[in-house]
């Protein structure tokens, strides 16, 4: 199989966790590629997401591992699979590979949690939110970028739709709730399709009030999408370069904690809707 000019985040994931299983087994590059019948070079690849790797090689490097988590090995598995072509792939080469590395991991999501301290999470913005925040981009965008844009994150919101959506918990601090983009009108219904999401089964808003203090994190957007299985969730951060991936073992627990603290001080479900309706009454 040829390799890869620019391999998604989830081939780079793979890549990976193959490289964590080996070196967590104390095996050599050279060892593995014996072993896998390939050069020493492919192995480099395979751990860089730049070459594929076969089921059974996977399950062959695993074996010979002693990785003995079959749950583990069969999501790898699952992700050596062929690519499946997502909607988000009709964007490559007209939008930035981050955005659409984002796309790809929530559609993979088994549940995602959020936590939002400015902006109202990209996934539950409307169009003419999103419009605003899309348009004081430094340096300016132009319409056409604009139009792309909004065009993805519209796409990205279909993954809350459908019978089997992932369960979304998104933590919200009430000065994103209060910021105006696009204006009064704008802002206003942006907190009325809030409203409307947070009725939904799988969907659960918390928002932090001012009077609540001090939280870890503050000021930072944080997206975590947790796998078929716990070693393979993964946290993206938000910058001003564009979006980071992150899945060490104390990254992944850093996060948790900070999302289950801010969890823990936001207010129910219940008086957060009535939280958000007051904030778009007085608008």
């Amino acid at each position: 199989m040829a390799a890869r000019v620019s391999p998604t985040e989830r081939q780079k994931r793979l890549g990976a966790e193959v490289r964590k299983m080996r070196t967590s087994a104390g095996m050599s590059a050279e060892v593995a590629a014996g072993l896998l019948g390939v050069d020493r070079s492919k192995i480099s690849n395979i751990e860089q997401g730049i070459r594929a790797i076969s089921e059974e090689r996977l399950r062959t490097l695993a074996c010979n591992c002693d990785c003995a988590d079959e749950k583990y090995i069969d999501a790898l598995v699952e992700m050596t699979g062929p690519q499946k072509r997502g909607w988000w792939e009709r964007y490559r080469g007209s939008l930035p590979s981050g955005l659409l590395d984002i796309a790809e991991l929530e559609a993979n999501a088994s549940r995602m949690r959020s936590a939002h301290s400015v902006h109202i999470p990209g996934i539950l913005q409307t169009s003419d939110h999103a419009l605003a925040v899309f348009r004081v981009v430094v340096p300016p965008l132009p319409e056409h970028e604009v139009a792309l844009r909004l065009a993805h994150r519209v796409e990205r919101q279909q993954v809350l739709e459908g019978n089997f959506s992932p369960e979304y918990v998104g933590v919200i601090h009430e000065a994103a709730l209060r910021m105006q983009f696009g204006g009064p009108v704008v802002a206003r219904a942006q907190l009325e399709h809030l409203l409307a999401l947070s009725e939904r089964e799988h969907i659960s808003l918390l928002v932090i009030p001012f009077q609540a203090g001090a939280f870890p994190g503050a000021g930072q957007t944080v997206n975590y999408a947790e796998g078929p299985v716990a070693q393979l969730d993964t946290v993206q951060i938000d910058s001003a370069h564009g979006p980071d991936f992150l899945y060490g073992e104390a990254q992944l627990a850093k996060y948790r904690a900070h999302l289950d603290w801010m969890e823990r001080i936001a207010l129910s479900p219940e008086a957060s809707r009535d939280f958000i309706h007051d904030i778009a009454r007085h608008i």
